[in-house]
């Protein structure tokens, strides 16, 4: 059941459901191929809001078999120096890679300039066989300038990365596997389900402990050790990291008297 803020009725290029522990997004413009515009911007501004609040995992995914082809080219040919400077993409982009826990993304079909750009902003990103990610924009005349000149080369190394930016190389799916640009390759009638799974096994990690270790991995070089430090003293004092470590030390002994027993019926039998 969603809550207030995540009601669909907010939204009109969004499809958004919430679950106990997740969030899922499905960028829903079928009619450009869930390109991104203006509208979809300020959706996901209402999505992250929430998300802040209410920490959980987003899923984010594209309908009709596409994740998204970019943004919105006729918007984009009307905008001028003063919106580029306004970062209008690249802030709400930068706003989902920092959400307190992950993001998952998962891609089909066209994945291209704004879209892969929002696909870099996620923590993890899995694909189907059709996926096709890369970013056009100096074909266009601009520079992907929503994170795709800073943040690809962080995910793939500069020589690829020069490739997609400089020369419009797009990927399909198994060079982006090759290139851990995406980690898993899934069709697409299970696409979701793999996504689902990956969340499921974020879930059984200690929520706090996700947040924080996201954290420290993000945080700039010269903050380390120093805040890696502050981190573990945090969850040093956490009711979950003595619940859960004594659960390990507790069938950790249960499995070794069971092995004892184990061992020591044979015994008896061999006698």
């Amino acid at each position: 059941m969603a809550g207030p803020d995540l009601a669909q009725e907010h939204f009109t290029t969004l499809l958004v459901e919430e679950r106990e522990d997740r969030v899922v997004v499905l960028l829903n413009r079928p009619e450009v191929r869930n390109a991104i515009d203006q509208q979809m911007v300020d959706e996901l501004h209402l999505v992250c809001a929430a998300l802040e609040r209410t920490p959980k995992v987003l899923i984010i995914a594209g309908v009709d078999g596409v994740f998204a082809s970019g943004a919105d080219i006729a918007q984009l040919r009307e905008r001028r120096r003063d919106d580029a400077l306004q970062g209008i993409n690249s802030t709400i982009f930068i706003r989902i890679a920092r959400l307190p826990m992950p993001v998952i993304a998962a891609l089909d079909g066209y994945c291209l300039g704004g879209g892969a750009e929002l696909a870099y902003a996620a923590d993890f990103r899995i694909g189907t066989p059709d996926v096709r990610i890369g970013n056009p924009e100096t074909g266009l005349g601009i520079l992907a300038a929503a994170g795709g000149s800073w943040r690809l080369k962080e995910l793939v190394g500069e020589p690829v990365a020069k490739q997609i930016l400089l020369a419009g190389h797009v990927l399909r799916a198994e060079e982006a596997l090759a290139v851990n640009l995406i980690t898993e390759i899934h069709e697409a009638a299970v696409l979701m389900e793999a996504a689902h799974n990956l969340a499921d096994k974020i879930g059984l990690q200690d929520p706090l402990a996700v947040r924080i270790t996201k954290s420290v991995f993000h945080a700039p070089a010269e903050a380390h050790p120093l805040i890696d430090q502050l981190a573990q003293g945090i969850l040093f004092e956490s009711q979950a990291k003595f619940d859960r470590m004594q659960d390990f030390i507790d069938k950790k002994g249960s499995a070794k008297a069971a092995n004892n027993a184990a061992e020591s019926a044979d015994g008896k039998q061999n006698s």
